[in-house]
């Protein structure tokens, strides 16, 4: 596919394909900021949203929403054209019956109070069928001009804790770690029907986005994650999630592992053993310095010495050139915090001294 409404796509998809290589140098954003001058084409605005629920849960109104933000949304360097479709970070709970709820800026998932231990996946679950329509409406829009993102699923572990809630299974793996790794292993066998039916409506020539991270690759593409991590040891996650990321990194062409906050840091070995896996993402956590700060350094040359691919996320771009002397510009997918076309021109400037 080439995205109509990203000129430089030829020289941008390059550059993806190097870094799930292990070089190359990406230059890119989370989300997207408004693009100075004209749209990349006349899009009208829909109405205001009546309410939250329409805002999140509207699948027309979102996607015309969708449409009408990229309309207005600058591709330079990097940025993938991808709307956005999630529904919540990690909405396979919602899937397998859990229940969403909007927010201010996000979508809540809210645990069953009544779980009674069967994984199950019911395809008229309303949740499943709104990930379809929300799919299929986006993708009616796009016509070629954008990638239609897959949603934040999430999986094993914290999509267990989206369901029936954390300390339930922080206690069951504690108590009943033979129940626990039935479940997980029942998650994982659902993610790949859901995530291969969604592939289905968002490929385009067997190319796929994603959304969290704005990931892009020549397949099927994933970003893994396991955030309760943060509250388990090293030998428990080797036995409760390990395993399970491994088969998805087998499973899917193109995976990024998502390392969330210092307390995570400790699994990464047992991470960079998932031969399969392509690239690390590091975001500090809160009231930590961002991912372009000089303490991370080693944290990204230990990630790449294994052979992965990384993404050090929310760079300033006055951090940028410290980060590439100190590192290196080679298998890198930077994820800058603009605030303007005229940073993302600084940036640009920096980035072809070292390419």
């Amino acid at each position: 596919m080439n995205p109509a409404w990203k000129k430089n796509w030829d020289e941008s998809k390059k550059r993806y394909l190097d870094w799930w290589n292990g070089k190359g140098l990406v230059i890119s954003m989370w989300e997207h900021l408004e693009k100075d001058g004209a749209p990349c084409e006349p899009v009208a605005a829909p109405l205001p949203p009546k309410d939250k629920n329409q805002y999140w849960f509207d699948p027309e109104w979102r996607a015309a929403h969708l449409h009408y933000q990229l309309s207005r949304s600058s591709f330079m360097a990097d940025i993938l054209p991808v709307a956005n479709t999630h529904l919540g970070p990690g909405s396979l709970s919602a899937i397998l019956g859990a229940e969403l709820e909007g927010g201010e800026d996000t979508i809540w998932i809210r645990h069953k109070e009544d779980f009674g231990d069967e994984i199950v996946f019911d395809e008229k679950n309303k949740w499943w069928q709104l990930h379809l329509d929300l799919l299929k409406a986006c993708k009616k829009n796009s016509k070629g001009k954008y990638f239609v993102g897959c949603p934040d699923l999430i999986e094993g572990l914290d999509t267990l804790a989206g369901l029936k809630g954390t300390q339930s299974v922080l206690t069951d793996m504690l108590l009943r770690p033979e129940v626990i790794k039935s479940q997980l292993q029942k998650i994982n066998d659902i993610y790949f029907r859901v995530f291969n039916s969604i592939y289905e409506i968002i490929s385009e020539n067997d190319e796929m986005a994603f959304c969290y991270f704005s990931i892009w690759g020549p397949g099927k593409v994933s970003k893994l994650q396991c955030d309760l991590s943060a509250m388990i040891s090293v030998d428990d996650f080797r036995q409760f999630a390990l395993p399970y990321l491994r088969e998805q990194c087998r499973k899917i062409e193109y995976t990024l592992y998502h390392l969330d906050g210092v307390n995570a840091v400790r699994h990464l070995n047992a991470v960079l053993e998932i031969e399969e896996l392509n690239a690390v993402q590091w975001t500090p956590g809160e009231g930590e310095p961002q991912g372009g700060d000089k303490r991370w350094y080693d944290l990204y040359k230990k990630i790449l010495a294994s052979g992965k691919s990384v993404m050090p996320c929310w760079v300033e771009v006055d951090e940028l050139r410290s980060l590439l002397d100190n590192i290196g510009a080679s298998g890198l997918n930077i994820l800058m915090h603009f605030k303007s076309e005229k940073d993302i021109e600084e940036a640009l400037k920096i980035a072809d001294e070292y390419r």
